[in-house]
């Protein structure tokens, strides 16, 4: 069996524990049509009643996909999301989610991630990403730096950390795949400081000059900086105010997972921060708006509740 097709079983053995009475739902787009394939192949053998919709090419990141393909999700056991642009915060993955179906979502996933971070061994990655998730659910008041200059204050009081685990086996769960983090939304409007954004971002990939955001009551006020930053400023101003609210803090738990501009795994990276800008239903919080990006940041320092968790991008818990 090769690399790829021994990851594409874990996805659906160890990830999802497929039965072979279960419906399953493979739903790709134009650019990930090839890899839907692969996973659809590889689902025959161990669902009865596996299907594959394909759709064009999303014109804009956080689509909602059609009405049809949403409405023929609520009909499905499980569900495997492998398209270019993400349909994780999207409407209809939620509901999806409330009505029971087990989803793995996979955005702009590539074969070399897929083959260096799912191989059927995520005992470290689970325990980190619970114990961490853990911390977060505890936490009330958290700073965060970096050497690239962030220097952020928020606060985590009564907020619940998840953990991204990678183990779909529940109706109703889901996960990013490859997984590996542990993950909250902080107060909202308490995020204050300077956040540096020095690892990867959605659309850009790697950053190669750090970018600048002044942070005030929770809401990015400026953003300065070379071509990137420009970049960033365009991807977030359709959104207007709302897509400029801190999300979500993530810390990365996955000793398999590498900086690649690929934003799905490089917040994974084990001892990464990455800060989720716009929708964050999806950890508790209260903003409903149709984008979430990831900013990762490199070497970060965290301290919660005076004692520290992270030390420059190494674990200390």
């Amino acid at each position: 069996m090769s690399t790829l097709k021994r990851a594409i079983y874990s996805v659906l053995k160890d990830c999802l524990k497929i039965r072979r009475i279960e419906r399953l739902l493979i739903i790709a787009d134009a650019p990930q049509s090839e890899l839907g394939y692969q996973f659809y192949q590889g689902a025959q053998s161990f669902s009865n009643r596996p299907s594959l919709i394909v759709l064009p090419e999303f014109p804009n990141i956080n689509c909602e996909p059609p009405k049809n393909v949403a409405s023929h999700m609520n009909e499905h056991d499980v569900i495997i999301l492998i398209t270019d642009r993400s349909l994780s915060h999207t409407k209809a993955r939620r509901r999806a989610s409330q009505n029971g179906a087990r989803i793995a979502s996979l955005p702009g996933v590539t074969k070399e991630t897929l083959i260096r971070t799912l191989t059927g061994n995520y005992k470290k990655i689970i325990e980190k990403s619970r114990k961490l998730a853990d911390i977060l659910t505890i936490g009330r008041s958290v700073h965060l730096t970096t050497p690239a200059g962030t220097d952020l204050t928020f606060s985590l009081n009564r907020m619940k950390g998840y953990a991204d685990t990678g183990m779909i086996h529940e109706p109703g769960n889901f996960s990013n795949l490859p997984a590996g983090e542990g993950c909250a939304a902080p107060v909202q409007g308490s995020t204050q400081g300077m956040l540096y954004i020095d690892g990867s971002f959605p659309r850009i990939g790697k950053i190669k000059n750090p970018v600048q955001m002044s942070v005030k009551e929770g809401q990015v006020v400026r953003i300065c900086g070379t071509e990137e930053a420009q970049m960033i400023r365009k991807l977030l101003r359709p959104y207007g105010r709302q897509g400029r609210t801190i999300a979500e803090i993530g810390i990365g738990t996955n000793h398999r997972a590498k900086i690649t501009g690929c934003i799905l795994e490089d917040e994974k990276v084990l001892g990464t921060v990455h800060i989720g800008f716009g929708n964050n239903l999806s950890f508790g919080g209260k903003v409903s708006v149709g984008c979430h990006f990831d900013g990762v940041l490199l070497n970060p320092t965290m301290v919660i509740d005076g004692k520290t968790i992270l030390e420059n991008g190494k674990l200390q818990v």
